[in-house]
């Protein structure tokens, strides 16, 4: 399955890991949410880099809702993949799961969709190539929801805009 422009899922799809070092804890010995926040953002920007093949910026991260505490010595797996893109913005989504090295087992943490907008050499927005999830079902119904998110986006952003202008 490609894209029109000939980039495969398995092009953009990214996997990182991380160990929970001491300087990525607080007093109580889990990891800081701003350091998950930061890995999160460097693993999507990889996956936005790899769609759009140039420079991309992050342009929003939707709410991130912890779930589990990820504790000092374990290892935090990031997975990430660009669930649509439109013409110069994608959304990638981003599922973080802490592994205890000791067992193996894992345990789903957090989930992460952020909006990313690909730039020229100038810095200015440029086009995408278009987004084709194809005949896999699980890819269509990423790209639904990433447009059912993105509607919500859109009437926030008016909403915040209407409040600054007093309209």
């Amino acid at each position: 399955m490609t894209t029109p422009a000939g980039i495969a899922p398995a092009v953009h799809q990214t996997v990182m890991t991380q160990i929970v070092l001491p300087q990525f804890t607080n007093a109580h010995g889990t990891v800081f949410g701003g350091q998950i926040a930061a890995w999160i953002d460097v693993c999507a920007a990889v996956s936005a880099q790899r769609y759009s093949r140039g420079a991309v910026v992050t342009a929003s991260i939707d709410q991130l809702h912890f779930l589990a505490a990820v504790k000092q010595g374990m290892v935090v797996v990031l997975q990430s993949q660009v669930n649509m893109a439109w013409r110069s913005s994608m959304e990638v989504g981003v599922r973080i799961e802490a592994e205890d090295p000791r067992t193996g087992s894992r345990q789903h943490c957090c989930s992460a969709y952020l909006t990313f907008v690909a730039l020229d050499a100038e810095g200015r927005t440029r086009s995408l190539p278009p987004f084709d999830p194809g005949a896999d079902p699980e890819a269509r119904r990423r790209a639904r929801q990433a447009e059912e998110r993105r509607a919500m986006r859109l009437r926030a952003r008016e909403a915040r805009q209407r409040e600054l202008t007093g309209s």
